[in-house]
């Protein structure tokens, strides 16, 4: 990464796209934007609130259905008319959206089947419970696991933008390389063994790897930005979902 890849910071992301335009775009029903919004937002988000409906107790196959239902129904019910990015952090309203949600699904029979035939956004190819099934056994409450999923969420979406920025200047092998240096990761290589395999010295790698792990903070708090309303204190949220993660 001698040639820098962007790197420009994202301090005005929350005002572009964020994760609020793209609920305002899903709550006019007649967009033409209206139904990729609404997918956007379940792949972003799917797995946090799934793992939420385990930790209540559902099955794998109801906590699919339930979660699969919740996201058909957000958009259908005119949910999102009276919502605003001043309501806050987004994280907050999407749980308190599925906890109603579920309330009125627990009321009905079981045997009801979920989503009435209306239109759903298809989970089948995330495959939850795969995931679910290694996560570790903790005591955690569902809140507590829902806010450590979606933080996890949240990383993994930094780092694909990351991963993304290297292969769009040519670098995909040397991210794949450079990426066991971030925070989380166990790295496999030392520098100067990656300085042999590019050619470089191992000065350079080591600068390579400060501009990776800068460009990492600049995309996740980003990424958080784009959950918060426009009077949300960002570093306020950045040290929970930290919190959320220890």
């Amino acid at each position: 990464m001698t040639e820098a890849v962007n790197s420009t910071p994202g301090t005005s992301a929350r005002f572009q796209d964020t994760h609020w335009s793209l609920v305002l775009h899903a709550r006019d029903g007649g967009s033409p934007r209206a139904a990729a919004a609404l997918e956007s937002l379940c792949r972003a988000y799917w797995y946090p609130l799934y793992a939420y409906v385990r930790r209540c107790g559902e099955s794998p196959e109801d906590a699919h259905d339930l979660t699969q239902a919740f996201f058909a129904r957000f958009l259908q019910r005119d949910s999102l008319r009276a919502v605003t990015p001043e309501r806050g952090r987004f994280r907050w309203f999407l749980l308190a959206s599925l906890k109603h949600f579920l309330a009125n699904e627990w009321e009905r029979a079981r045997a009801q089947k979920r989503g009435g035939g209306q239109s759903a956004v298809s989970l089948d190819a995330l495959e939850p419970e795969d995931r679910y099934a290694f996560e570790p056994v903790d005591s955690l409450s569902a809140d507590k696991a829902y806010d450590r999923f979606w933080a996890m969420s949240l990383l993994e979406q930094a780092r694909a933008k990351l991963r993304e920025e290297f292969r769009a200047a040519g670098r995909g092998e040397r991210f794949e390389k450079l990426e066991q240096f971030l925070p989380g990761q166990a790295g496999a290589d030392s520098y100067a063994e990656l300085a042999v395999r590019f050619g470089l010295s191992e000065g350079a790698i080591k600068s390579d790897v400060s501009r990776l792990r800068r460009r990492y903070g600049e995309l996740l708090r980003a990424e958080v930005a784009h959950t918060l309303g426009t009077h949300t204190d960002l570093e306020d949220e950045l040290h929970h979902l930290l919190d959320a993660l220890a």
